[in-house]
């Protein structure tokens, strides 16, 4: 089997409200645009799947729409988190949590787009291992504390 071409198509209500959303708000680009169906640039693709489509024909309209249900994550990163939370903030986005500082020490936001698709933006990688190393952590406590090695925060942070 000789597989290519993989995105996430995210089955959204209003394709407008989406693009809005994901474009204007995010800022992310567009691939391509079909109208109902929209190709954005690093594989997350928004479809306005009409009910007489096999997919809500099969598993119902309210299924593919289903709102309360989040059985995965879009995962982002960025190198200024407080940034992105303040615009998010700003915009008005509804929160699952605000900036939260996981166990490994990235920190992360996780809020939800007009469909109610769970979203994740965390802290790039040399920015977080940055910010801890920059706290006074050795290279060897930065990597237990994230499961980094040691070759790689050296690799990532230029020591």
């Amino acid at each position: 089997m000789n597989l290519g071409s993989c995105s996430t198509a995210l089955f959204v209500r209003d394709i407008h409200k989406a693009k809005d959303f994901y474009i204007n708000l995010l800022g992310l680009q567009v691939e391509y645009d079909f109208g109902t169906n929209v190709a954005l640039k690093g594989g997350v693709a928004l479809w306005q799947v009409k009910e007489d489509h096999p997919i809500p024909q099969k598993l119902g309209v309210e299924n593919t729409l289903n709102r309360s249900s989040n059985r995965f994550e879009l995962y982002f990163e960025t190198e200024n988190l407080k940034e992105v939370y303040r615009t998010l903030s700003e915009a008005g986005v509804a929160f699952l949590h605000e900036v939260h500082e996981e166990e490994w020490g990235q920190r992360t936001i996780r809020f939800f787009d007009p469909d109610s698709h769970l979203i994740e933006i965390g802290e790039a990688m040399p920015t977080f291992l940055q910010r801890l190393y920059g706290q006074g952590l050795t290279v060897e406590e930065v990597s237990e504390k994230t499961g980094v090695s040691g070759d790689d925060i050296r690799r990532l942070l230029n020591l």
